[in-house]
């Protein structure tokens, strides 16, 4: 299997962007250490994020929600862990490098967060995005990245659950999280309202 390319990064997200480019970046460094793509279990992924970047880490790792070695941490951290499965060897991997925008970009992208859509704000917006992609792409791993290798706890694999049916609405819902309601098996949804 070849290796992934950006563009077949962009293709599966759907628009180049930095979060696209830092994942990309991020894969790469996990791939040079860790050995070649996923093709099921053999790697695991721990991403700290739900930005842009894990299409990325899912793309060149193989590492996916659906397979059960692709793990979410909500902690909002530009931080990404790859294990190999069989050895508990891995690598965390952060983000280090910081965007040297202008003092224009700034205020446009502070324009921008705040809801503004007007024509000059996304003008400097997506040149800002443009830029910035640009020199993730090109700068060095050391530039981008603090690394730390270790050997590590490797997470079960994926288990399998058996399917149970919502008494309320009739739908399919994984027997762990089925819920309890007067005295019915119910799915969360239903559960709480």
């Amino acid at each position: 299997m070849h290796m992934k390319t950006f563009e077949d990064v962009v293709g599966f997200h759907g628009h180049s962007c930095p979060g696209l480019a830092i994942g990309y970046r991020v894969s790469l460094v996990a791939l040079k250490t860790i050995g070649r793509r996923a093709r099921d279990e053999e790697m695991v992924a721990i991403v700290e994020n739900n930005s842009c970047s894990v299409d990325a880490v899912q793309v060149m790792t193989g590492c996916t929600f659906g397979k059960g070695n692709l793990i979410f941490r909500d902690y909002g951290k530009q931080v990404y862990t790859f294990i190999k499965r069989l050895s508990g060897e891995g690598m965390r991997i952060s983000v280090v490098w910081a965007f040297p925008e202008t003092d224009e970009e700034k205020r446009m992208w502070d324009r921008y967060i705040k809801g503004e859509r007007f024509e000059e704000v996304l003008r400097v917006v997506h040149g800002r995005k443009s830029k910035k992609t640009e020199m993730i792409l090109r700068a060095g791993d050391d530039e981008l990245f603090a690394v730390t290798r270790r050997k590590m706890v490797v997470p079960d694999e994926a288990k399998i659950y058996a399917s149970l049916r919502c008494a309320q609405c009739g739908e399919k819902m994984m027997e762990s999280r089925a819920r309890v309601k007067n005295g019915e098996i119910v799915c969360i949804p239903c559960f709480e309202t």
